[in-house]
């Protein structure tokens, strides 16, 4: 047969086998716009914004429907009601993680962040466990986050109110953080391997955020034939495990069993307990992947919230002057400030809300998956199907949150000027899979932003009104553009 002849034939029958799959499947899922062979819906999709584009077929197709990346069919959620029925009413049943190729390619499906089933259960167990109850050694975690709250200040006030750009210092602080709570060690912000890592982190959030990847996602197959920066980030993520697993074989040496100092020599401890269980999750592999995801989500979100945050307070100068009018009030000029001042400080803790509600951090939220054949109002979603649940439709809800494109503090606030909590408010996503460091998280963005403003204004470089405040990356997370600013010593 004539090899022309041969490949029409073979790419016709893909195309057939793959209409006939779609067809018998689709009969049975959500609404949605009509597919094209092997490349599903990917042609209608705004890869550089693909929260826009969902909201945009939610318009056309309702809170439910089915879009197809590559072959695969992916159901999404959109809107408050539709996201807390899965993920809270129906929690276990959408409890799994869905596909995300890139990612996987280092983490193996282990640790917290892409693990399923028996994995994800004991690994997340344990770490809530830990963080929660083991109080990080001999010091709390709130004790660690005013330290660095210190460190950061000192460090802001070597930049002499000169112009600077705060995204490195802003990093050091969380991932310092987060250090101290996996291997009980803290970096001076000059360290050469520190700025390396924070370095390496801020260039995978970039990468994981760009159209490429999000193709590479969709279809996987690219991944290990096709150069382009996933490859970067491949080899970005196993240098910050080989980090970790550096960490490990030290704390080998020196663990005391009743002594743990970390979360790394709690997992060690663990491992012993479990070393005769054949099934156990509690090994030297996931020990490094979980150490890894602990280290990667604890900096870079918190610091990119933070840079985020101190762009909007410098856009909203009357707002900035309104928390440091509370601090002043609750804290004053000498004192460094604690979580108990939170109460006490219902404007700071609506603008820190505003912040994570405006900025909308990861607009698609982590991939979900159904754990079992689920019917979900009237439609049969098959298990392991991908499920991603728009947080942007959420967040931005304009009922909830009345001009929700407007930075609002009152978002937040009662009329009598009290914090108002919000169902709606979901930044760390919600159900079983809500972030695991939500309670660290929002400690560090109130103790790191209370104390740069109870010691610093803010002075941009710009009018307010000519700021920009549009994300530069929307992809994966919504990253803040490049800026400066002078922080002027109060």
């Amino acid at each position: 047969m004539d090899p022309a002849v041969a490949l029409v034939l073979s790419v016709s029958c893909l195309l057939l086998f793959s209409l006939w799959r779609w067809s018998t499947t689709r009969q049975k899922l959500p609404p949605g716009p009509t597919p094209l062979p092997i490349i599903g819906n990917i042609l209608q999709m705004d890869l550089k914004d693909i929260s826009k584009s969902l909201t945009k077929f939610s318009k056309a197709y309702g809170p439910v429907f089915t879009l197809y990346f590559g072959t695969k069919p992916t159901v999404i959620l959109h809107g408050y009601e539709a996201v807390k029925e899965a993920l809270v009413d129906l929690g276990d049943e959408f409890s799994g993680r869905g596909s995300f190729p890139v990612p996987e390619r280092t983490n193996k499906t282990l640790g917290i962040v892409l693990s399923n089933g028996k994995t994800w259960k004991d690994i997340r167990r344990f770490s809530l466990m830990t963080l929660r109850n083991f109080g990080m050694g001999k010091r709390s975690i709130e004790d660690r986050v005013q330290e660095e709250a210190r460190c950061l200040v000192e460090e802001l006030r070597k930049t002499n109110a000169s112009p600077c750009d705060p995204a490195f210092i802003l990093g050091c602080a969380p991932c310092n953080v987060i250090c101290s709570v996996i291997f009980q060690k803290r970096f001076e912000y000059s360290d050469q391997k520190f700025i390396y890592f924070l370095k390496i982190l801020q260039e995978a959030i970039s990468i994981l955020s760009s159209p490429w990847v999000q193709i590479c996602n969709n279809f996987p197959a690219l991944i290990d034939f096709f150069p382009g920066s996933h490859n970067k980030f491949i080899q970005n993520a196993t240098n910050i495990q080989n980090f970790i697993l550096e960490k490990i074989k030290e704390h080998q040496q020196s663990l005391d069993v009743n002594n743990p100092r970390d979360f790394i020599d709690c997992f060690l401890i663990k491992m012993e307990q479990e070393k005769h269980n054949p099934q156990s999750e509690f090994t030297l592999e996931s020990l490094k992947i979980t150490a890894a995801d602990l280290f990667s989500a604890g900096t870079e979100t918190t610091s990119t919230t933070l840079r985020y945050g101190l762009l909007l307070l410098m856009k909203h100068p009357e707002v900035a002057a309104k928390v440091q009018g509370e601090i002043e009030r609750v804290i004053g000029p000498h004192r460094s400030p604690c979580m108990q001042d939170r109460s006490s400080m219902p404007y700071t803790d609506a603008v820190i809300h505003e912040i994570q509600r405006f900025i909308d951090l990861l607009p698609t939220n982590l991939p979900h998956a159904v754990t079992q054949d689920i019917k979900f109002r009237n439609y049969l979603i098959p298990k392991g199907t991908t499920i991603i649940t728009s947080l942007t439709s959420v967040l931005h809800d304009n009922k909830e949150f009345p001009n929700p494109e407007r930075f609002d503090p009152g978002h937040f606030l009662d009329k009598n000027g009290n914090f108002k909590k919000s169902d709606y408010f979901m930044p760390f996503s919600t159900g079983k899979r809500i972030c695991v460091g939500e309670g660290l998280a929002r400690m560090e963005l109130f103790l790191f932003l209370t104390t740069i403003l109870q010691n610093f204004k803010l002075k941009p470089l710009v009018d307010p009104k000519d700021i920009n405040i549009t994300p530069v990356v929307n992809g994966f997370v919504s990253v803040p553009p490049e800026y400066q600013l002078c922080f002027i010593p109060i």
